[in-house]
């Protein structure tokens, strides 16, 4: 039966998941849920929902919408005015899963559910004590398994009198309930993160690729029960870094793209085999490489090496004052219509959403 309560908790769930879609793009665009997140969820500010308050005395008006304004005024503004002792308005904070928020971000974007292409055996304990073992706790330990030990040590060392029968196990003798152990498929993927750090890359350049990086995250993780991540960061020369300074690093070097490929397909090789991993790899670039022998060298890795072992390369380029955008050109040039390297321009953060569409949607 099921209660007043858990119906109205589910109509509010509905409500809070209505108004979450309403400002989805505004969610996306802006790292305003960044500093919000947790290990497994994320606190959404929704100001528009408003908790009833009730007050006692004098009603002086009637009727609905009293007062100066007309229909799509803010009700938000900037304080003004002398310090007062009156209660001031609240904002919701509503706490959201990760996986919630992934259900609501391929339904805006139409993204398809993925089809998994290696997956590799994990050791998992089952939930059923249905094994048998020498040792565990004494809240665990079987009677019966016990017993017939005990009876059987007992009757074989000719201890057993028919007449005063009696039992009495020894530490060998003990049994335990346990959880089997078993191996099952477990689909496993790896993300690889790829950034040119040179001198035209900025921060504006760097915060649109960590909100990118945010949602990509989010929605392959509602995919993938394992999923390993790992930043590359390169100039001329490529190292693999921890998450903080991919997106806070900042170097005045060149930029030679193939340094970070290179990398890339030694991580895949020696860590992340294409048997039992699912490889996304995205580099995100202003479009600048330090020569066309370069780029050609990228390609080269892509076609012969990097794209056998991968489900998917993408390649976003980000606008800067001093990128070129040619090597997103010579991308698509080279690889045309081939569905494992998907390409998209991020003018601005309000092109995060179609970079998102680009890469993790539907092959057009």
């Amino acid at each position: 039966m099921v209660r007043k309560i858990d119906r109205d908790h589910a109509r509010f769930r509905e409500i809070v998941r209505g108004r979450i879609r309403k400002d989805l793009h505004r969610y996306i665009t802006n790292g305003e849920l960044l500093g919000r997140l947790g290990k497994h969820a994320v606190s959404i500010p929704l100001p528009q929902i408003e908790l009833p308050r009730i007050r006692y005395g004098p009603n002086p008006k009637s009727g609905v919408g009293q007062g100066e304004g007309a229909p799509g005024t803010p009700l938000e503004g900037e304080g003004s005015g002398n310090a007062g002792d009156a209660e001031g308005s609240h904002v919701l904070e509503v706490e959201v899963t990760l996986e919630e928020l992934a259900a609501l971000l391929g339904e805006e974007l139409g993204l398809p559910r993925i089809q998994p292409k290696g997956t590799r055996w994990l050791r998992s304990t089952a939930g059923v004590y249905t094994g048998i073992a020498r040792r565990g706790p004494e809240s665990l330990r079987h009677f019966k398994r016990t017993y017939k030990h005990a009876l059987r040590r007992t009757i074989s060392l000719g201890l057993y009198d028919p007449v005063r029968p009696r039992v009495i196990p020894w530490r060998e003798d003990r049994r335990y309930r346990s959880r089997k152990v078993t191996d099952s498929p477990e689909s496993s993927a790896v993300i690889l993160y790829m950034m040119d750090v040179s001198g035209s890359m900025g921060k504006e350049q760097k915060e649109i690729v960590r909100l990118a990086a945010f949602w990509i995250d989010t929605w392959l993780r509602s995919q993938y029960r394992n999923l390993e991540v790992r930043y590359i960061v390169h100039d001329a020369v490529a190292h693999v870094v921890d998450a903080h300074t991919f997106f806070h690093l900042r170097e005045s070097g060149g930029t030679k793209i193939s340094s970070a490929y290179e990398l890339a397909l030694r991580l895949v090789e020696e860590k992340f085999p294409a048997d039992t991993w699912n490889v996304y790899a995205f580099h995100f670039s202003d479009g600048d490489n330090w020569s066309a022998r370069d780029t050609e060298r990228c390609v080269e890795l892509l076609k012969l090496q990097f794209l056998n072992r991968a489900n998917l390369f993408c390649y976003g380029q980000v606008k800067s004052a001093y990128g070129s955008g040619q090597f997103k050109k010579d991308l698509d040039a080279a690889f045309g219509n081939d569905e494992r390297v998907r390409s998209c321009d991020i003018p601005d953060r309000e092109g995060i959403p179609k970079a998102i569409r680009a890469f993790l949607g539907a092959a057009t």
